[in-house]
């Protein structure tokens, strides 16, 4: 599965900030060379042996790095103040997010701050009652809700669960009148390395669904060769059988969708991360047929009425869509247009298209015949639409969108009058009117514009010296979008600048801006991010002794080529679960094989070659004066290894010679941040915040 921070994690991060030396030196770390060879080059690594989490001696090394960390972050004069501050902004009205309609039901998480986890309500559509069917939040709410798939008539719920952000997933089944669980129980249900997927019977008597093989007594979990079993309700799971994917490939990743009302079954079935998929289609209970190949660059679909419509980027960089039937015709629905498609969406007889061109989303209405009916008039600028439910033949749909200064709405779409009303919004816990959103350009090194949105309160204008964090992700087609600023008010309301940049290897200019920032163009993303941190400083915003940047996961891994490539650049720095030795994420790590399509394998001498050119481990150069760095990571990732981390502290703290901080905290009871429960996402935010606070100089 992708390497990834959740944007409400990254936006968390972002409330954290940092200033001044730390107050004791790191706990030494022992060295212990492997000597190797990587595409005829030599590669040494010295800290090799902090790979083993069961080790005596890596366990005490951890617990003395969190100590040291703990210890230097407490001593910083403005975290209680933001910490207190950013838990009270956080603590919104209700909050609802993930809205599905399925036979006239809508379905949804909903969370009151500071509640640990949200709850699966569903609510006849559009005015009836609600019903809390599922809520999780005993305890400290380590157990979260991975995702939910109900019935085509809604009488039935399936849903996801894990614990302690492992990820690995266990599928429950419900009634939906009653709230009661049918006692199925589906494990191994994929999440880590490869997504959940599920899709309901016609008859809803069974389910479709993705699955790793349970391992054999005495042997661990592989996550990997996962298939499609079907699973028929009441039946024990060690019943279920194999109906898609045996052999199919080692690093499978499957999305289902159902289609007229189960009766057809898409797949779209991927090769590891970041590739376009294979499309296939199962008519009634028939074996699944492929109808579409890589070639089609298809990277999503959806089925409008009992048509498939595909989002297909081959010779259309922006995408164009095609309706594909059993025999695998394809008949062109609706040509490349402006922006970028990034979803397609039934309505009415017709169907929506979600649509992006860098910070910058919109939603078109189109007919039965994909003739253009109006532009849905959401805010022209400034907001993400987040997610849209609807129903084939229904007129009406219900769209969520947030923004920058905007929390989450969702409004009703009338597709026959054009109208578009708020049905619901979240009451944020302080005034956001005051914030004032700008843009600049990067220019990268071969000339590619780089938009950076830069944020600031009312007044606080460019002096070349404020405190500024300049945050983006750069990778697998993911955009970086307007989100709410939320918590990260408590930074700007001291002053202090937010920027936010559209790089390469995301997808907001479409499928071409992603390439550009994959495998042997990775260089590209971080001449991207370098071209946006000179933007903002030329912009006069601030400066190198101000600048500090954020990013998490690949934007980790991000974050550690920034600052090896132009360690003068930058004051501070936050890596959340990054990866920092990238050849060994490959080879050491179940995760690695799935991001060979994003970032190339390393079996590759050519692609060897240029990852050791970027990858953050190999270019720590001893003597340097890196900038102030935290570093934060999950004993439970099952995203990118831990040790990555810890690998990478160990290297930085060896060879600065700035006298500025490189700090690791390990959470024991984390994983990559999906699922995290409301007081540990506060506390990644306050942490962050303030390390970022102190050595940025904020309020000075």
């Amino acid at each position: 599965m992708r390497v990834l921070v959740p944007r409400l994690l990254a936006a968390s991060l972002l409330v954290a900030c940092g200033a001044h030396a730390a107050t004791a030196t790191p706990p030494p770390t022992p060295k212990h060379v492997v000597a190797e060879t990587l595409a005829g080059q030599p590669v040494n690594d010295p800290y090799r042996w902090l790979e083993n989490p069961d080790a005596a001696e890596v366990t005490q090394w951890i617990d003395a790095q969190n100590a040291y960390t703990e210890a230097t972050i407490g001593a910083m004069p403005l975290g209680k103040a933001l910490s207190a501050r950013i838990r009270e902004l956080a603590i919104t009205s209700t909050t609802r997010s993930s809205p599905t309609l399925a036979g006239g039901t809508l379905f949804y998480f909903e969370n009151t701050p500071p509640q640990p986890q949200p709850v699966l309500v569903a609510k006849a559509w559009p005015d009836g009652p609600t019903r809390t069917l599922v809520d999780l939040n005993q305890g400290e709410g380590n157990t979260a809700i991975t995702e939910y798939w109900p019935s085509p008539s809604g009488r039935y719920l399936a849903y996801g669960t894990a614990e302690g952000g492992s990820e690995l997933t266990t599928i429950h089944i419900l009634d939906t009148a009653n709230g009661k669980a049918l006692g199925d129980v589906l494990p191994l249900a994929g999440g880590g390395t490869t997504p959940q997927a599920l899709a309901w019977d016609a008859d809803e008597k069974g389910v479709t669904y993705a699955r790793f093989e349970t391992p054999k007594a005495g042997q661990t979990l592989r996550e990997f060769d996962a298939v499609l079993a079907h699973h028929t309700i009441g039946e024990p799971a060690t019943k279920d059988r194999t109906v898609f994917g045996k052999g199919y490939s080692h690093v499978a990743e499957y999305i289902l969708l159902e289609g007229s009302a189960g009766k057809s079954v898409a797949l779209l079935a991927n090769e590891g991360d970041g590739g376009p998929a294979e499309v296939y289609l199962r008519e009634g209970k028939g074996a699944f047929a492929r109808v579409l190949g890589h070639d089609a660059d298809v990277r999503s679909a959806a089925w409008v009425g009992d048509r498939l419509f595909v989002v297909s980027f081959a010779g259309a960089p922006r995408g164009r869509i095609v309706a594909v039937g059993a025999g695998g015709k394809t008949t062109p629905v609706l040509e490349q247009g402006e922006g970028a498609i990034q979803r397609v969406t039934p309505l009415g007889d017709g169907f929506l298209v979600v649509r992006s061109a860098g910070p910058d989303w919109w939603a078109d209405q189109y007919d039965a015949k994909a003739g253009f009916v109006r532009r849905v008039p959401l805010p022209a600028t400034g907001v993400t639409i987040a997610g849209v439910a609807a129903e084939s033949g229904q007129n009406k749909a219900l769209i969520a969108y947030a923004g920058w200064t905007t929390p989450t709405h969702w409004a009703e779409y009338d597709g026959a009058s054009g109208s578009l009303k708020t049905v619901f919004e979240v009451k944020p816990a302080a005034d956001y009117s005051k914030l004032r959103v700008t843009r600049v350009d990067g220019v990268s090194k071969d000339g590619s514009k780089v938009p950076v949105t830069v944020i600031a309160m009312d007044g606080i204008t460019p002096n070349g010296k404020r405190p500024t964090i300049l945050y983006s992700y750069g990778g697998f087609g993911i955009p970086v979008t307007p989100t709410f600023i939320g918590a990260n008010l408590a930074w700007l309301e001291r002053g202090g600048v937010l920027a936010y940049a559209n790089i390469r290897g995301g997808n907001e200019f479409g499928e071409a801006w992603h390439e550009q920032g994959q495998k042997l163009h990775k260089q590209t993303v971080f001449d991207d991010f370098y071209a946006a941190a000179q933007a903002v400083v030329a912009a006069k915003w601030t400066d190198s002794k101000h600048l500090g940047i954020l990013g998490g996961s690949n934007g980790g891994l991000l974050m550690g080529a920034a600052l090896t490539q132009h360690p003068e650049q930058y004051r501070a720095v936050v890596g959340a679960v990054g990866i920092y030795d990238v050849p060994r994420h490959e080879t050491a790590f179940a995760n690695g094989p799935y991001n060979v399509s994003e970032y190339g394998t390393v079996t590759d001498d050519a692609q060897a070659k240029a990852t050791l050119a970027w990858s953050p481990l190999h270019n720590v150069k001893k003597g340097t004066a890196y900038p102030a760095v935290l570093l934060t990571t999950g004993a439970n990732d099952p995203r990118v290894a831990p040790w990555q981390s810890r690998k990478f502290a160990a290297a930085l703290q060896d060879a600065t010679s700035s006298g500025q901080p490189v700090l690791l905290l390990t959470r024991m009871n984390a994983g990559h941040g999906i699922g995290a429960p409301f007081s540990q996402r506060v506390g990644n935010a306050a942490l962050s915040m303030t390390f970022f606070a102190t050595e940025l100089g904020l309020g000075e």
